[in-house]
């Protein structure tokens, strides 16, 4: 199973006796794989003894490719395991931490947690009360077809579906030392992040959703200010860099215990560790990981893992989140047949 996931890997990850050997199959998009192995590696000085021996196959590239589709029925085979950046519920790849908890050195993405710091500092730089009435985008749009479509919403000439869209030239922004791509400067336009942490937008109906939404928020201005604080104490509450390493070390221990072989050092993997792979680095790449250096082990062990949800919990759960946006939809074109000509 695990050989079979290898058709797409970038590379072999096998850790044994707390020791990490990387095969390598090819380049990643920048320093993807670079990165996510140095977190791998602090995860390891974080908790040293406490990674089992394991061997798993990683995919640096984000759309998920083990369809479920392909491994049901019958004569359906048992899907490879193959861990990545991303996953959805159509598909089976094994969802790990993103690189950019540690840096996203070409772009100028400074480690998780001093980014953490700047977006709270950046949310109090301006009352919500005194923020731009628009949603906001930045990025590039040549990635997905649905990124193109977005922006057919941005303002023009003959209209406005109160949505400010920005291309984001990477190019252009490395030229100019990234003074337009800090993620904390952005908080000062408004963010609607509802029902509770987000606001869901039609795919297929995209510019008049995304004025629904806006106006919703200009005339429920208490309601669409606590669905944005919601957001912001769920990035500063839970998405910390010490429940990171713990989803890390819960998920490759669950994984270790489903292996039926004994992993070993393949022929032409390479021993890797924090000095082998940061002495080498310069520059941006250098400074980000001399700032995400595990420093010591941690004082306290990791979080408790709770049980498993049940099917039934599941399911519940999707059934909230699907109600939750057919409200919105019911709310949508409700307004539609009031208001079937006001498109600006």
């Amino acid at each position: 199973m695990v050989e079979r996931a290898k058709r797409t890997a970038h590379f072999r990850l096998v850790i044994i006796k707390g020791k990490a050997y990387v095969e390598k199959y090819r380049k990643s998009i920048q320093t993807r794989d670079k990165f996510t192995i140095w977190g791998i590696l602090q995860l390891l000085r974080r908790y040293p003894g406490r990674i089992p021996d394991l061997e798993l196959m990683f995919d640096c590239n984000d759309r998920p490719v083990i369809q479920s589709r392909h491994y049901r029925g019958q004569n359906g085979t048992s899907p490879p395991p193959l861990f990545r950046y991303c996953g959805d519920r159509w598909t089976m790849d094994i969802v790990f931490p993103d690189w950019s908890f540690w840096g996203w050195a070409e772009i100028n993405i400074m480690p998780w947690e001093r980014v953490q710091m700047e977006l709270k500092q950046g949310n109090e730089r301006k009352k919500w009360i005194e923020r731009e009435p628009h949603a906001y985008w930045k990025g590039n749009p040549f990635v997905a077809e649905t990124r193109r479509d977005l922006l057919k919403c941005n303002v023009s000439e003959t209209q406005d579906w109160n949505a400010r869209l920005f291309i984001q030239d990477w190019i252009l922004e490395s030229q100019q030392g990234f003074k337009n791509s800090d993620l904390a400067s952005q908080c000062t336009h408004r963010s609607l992040n509802p029902l509770q942490h987000y606001w869901p937008i039609r795919t297929e109906d995209k510019c008049r959703s995304l004025k629904f939404a806006v106006d919703w928020g200009n005339s429920h201005k208490q309601k669409a200010q606590e669905i944005g604080k919601a957001s912001s104490d769920f990035i500063q509450e839970q998405v910390k860099m010490s429940n990171v390493y713990d989803y890390m070390l819960h998920l490759m221990n669950e994984y270790a215990k489903l292996l039926r072989f004994e992993p070993e050092v393949p022929e032409g993997a390479v021993e890797v560790c924090s000095e082998l792979v940061a002495c080498p680095a310069g520059g941006t790449e250098r400074e980000f990981m001399v700032e995400s250096l595990t420093m010591s082990p941690s004082a306290t062990g990791p979080c408790t893992m709770p049980p498993p949800y049940e099917p039934k919990s599941v399911d519940a759960m999707w059934r909230k989140s699907a109600s939750a946006i057919g409200r919105v939809e019911r709310w949508e074109n409700e307004f539609g047949r009031k208001s079937p000509n006001r498109s600006a």
